[in-house]
């Protein structure tokens, strides 16, 4: 059992028992983070007495690490005043975060109490969306003018006040646009002091806009391995970075949002326990699945009207590949999109690529299908069992062949079409692909009986 884990228990034991006093000693023992997940799995009715607990010093390190419910119960508690006290240490992009939840109204009052300095930082954040650079930027950044010496750099950086960490310098020209950076260990090297940063600038560039997304900010961030990226306004002027805790949350959200959408669910289910709100979150999924259901219900009737019984034991089969073969292009393009592996010139080929792979991957599970449906069934069908075999075998390659071809397709028209690509995995391939898969099952088989009609006939 790790130190947190019995800490926790420890403390759970202490809000059963009301036993507030000997809380505070447990928190001393913890780092800011780990006491923000015990208030966030602690009861609702236990955050604002937890928070209260908390040394004031670290308070805006725990606030900054809550979740958005529990930040919700307890800022609710708080007064203006109290919460203005707290976001005033807080990093400016943490201070826009908590005021962003508030109402308008609260949020001024608040900004009204701050120090004219910290309030004009936040407010500047909170104009921009809370999805874009602007909106998860800090600006507590450092720049610098390139004609400076790497010595005047070093002495202008120690004589300001910042909130958070910093490894480059940015520089900038007389009117603030950025020309390029520099490493703070190359200003610390004894060989570099008196050298201007004109001749130590790095001028190769990696920078984004205040109304860059969020998720292409962390796709820049990743790709390149950067730990901060400058983020610049419509006139190219420098006005914040975003740095790499804020990179790191933008991945885990965007994961999150994915993986609840791939269940046809909302990671809002996280933030609330009442059973209404799971409701709103999946229900309208599970009407598509279910409305898919209707769809299929009715092509298995005409199935049962031509009295092809022995043909409806192969249903679950072909609708489970399909909708499995779907899922996994549709994932695997959804990725693709995410982390930008390919363009939309590689389009046709991509779509080629799925095209195939449905074909080879149907025409192995087709085949064997057909040889199941013939031992299977032998003599005990209305139809040949070499004639049901062939007819199970052939839909399911194409059913699966489609399937690829669909669920590849599918993100990729969403992402053109400037819509969320995730949407188009999970219930949505799903359920589309259970009805034409039994389309194509439903069609291939009545061609296959006119076809075995004919040459009876003939």
């Amino acid at each position: 059992m790790s130190d947190l884990t019995r800490i926790n228990e420890r403390i759970n034991f202490c809000i059963k028992g009301e036993l507030w006093e000997q809380i505070p000693k447990f928190f001393e023992e913890l780092h800011p983070a780990d006491i923000a997940e015990i208030i966030n799995h602690a009861p609702d009715q236990a955050h604002n007495k937890l928070f209260e607990l908390i040394d004031d010093e670290i308070k805006p390190d725990v606030l900054a690490e809550l979740d958005d419910k529990t930040e919700a119960d307890i800022l609710e508690e708080l007064s203006a005043e109290e919460i203005s006290d707290i976001v005033e240490e807080m990093a400016p992009d943490d201070a826009a975060d908590v005021l962003g939840e508030l109402e308008v109204l609260r949020s001024e009052e608040i900004l009204g109490l701050m120090e004219s300095e910290e309030s004009e930082e936040v407010r500047e954040l909170l104009q921009y969306g809370e999805e874009t650079a602007g909106g998860i930027m800090t600006t507590d950044f450092v720049a610098v003018r390139a004609n400076m010496t790497a010595a005047e750099a070093m002495e202008h950086i120690g004589s300001l006040d910042l909130e958070e960490p910093i490894y480059n310098a940015y520089v900038v020209d007389a009117k603030g646009c950025l020309t390029g950076w520099i490493q703070l260990w190359e200003l610390l090297k004894n060989s570099n002091r008196n050298m201007s940063l004109e001749e130590l600038v790095e001028r190769e560039i990696i920078s984004v806009n205040t109304d860059t997304d969020q998720e292409e900010v962390a796709r820049l961030a990743a790709k390149y391995d950067l730990s901060s990226l400058p983020v610049l306004d419509w006139q190219n002027k420098l006005v914040g970075r975003i740095t790499i805790d804020d990179i790191m949350d933008v991945l885990e959200d965007e994961a999150s949002e994915d993986i609840f959408k791939l269940a046809g669910s909302s990671d809002t289910e996280l933030d609330y326990s009442s059973p209404l709100h799971a409701v709103k979150s999946r229900l309208p999924w599970l009407m598509i699945t279910l409305f898919a259901g209707f769809v299929s219900s009715v092509i298995l009737k005409r199935f049962i009207d031509h009295h092809i019984v022995a043909l409806s034991f192969f249903v679950p089969i072909i609708m489970a590949m399909g909708g499995n073969t779907g899922i996994q292009s549709s994932t695997l393009i959804i990725r693709g999109l995410a982390i930008g592996s390919f363009t939309e010139k590689q389009l046709f080929k991509l779509l080629g690529r799925e095209l195939l792979t449905g074909a080879v991957m149907g025409a192995i599970c087709g085949t064997m299908i057909g040889i199941w449906a013939k031992f299977m069934v032998g003599s005990d069908s209305e139809i040949p069992a070499l004639f049901l075999a062939f007819t199970v075998g052939v839909s399911l390659f194409a059913a699966m062949m489609f399937a690829a071809v669909f669920g590849a397709f599918a993100p990729l028209l969403l992402n053109r079409a400037k819509a969320d690509p995730a949407v188009a995995s999970g219930p949505f391939v799903t359920a589309s692909n259970d009805i034409l898969a039994l389309l194509i099952y439903y069609g291939i088989t009545i061609a296959m009986i006119a076809v075995r009609a004919n040459l009876a006939g003939g």
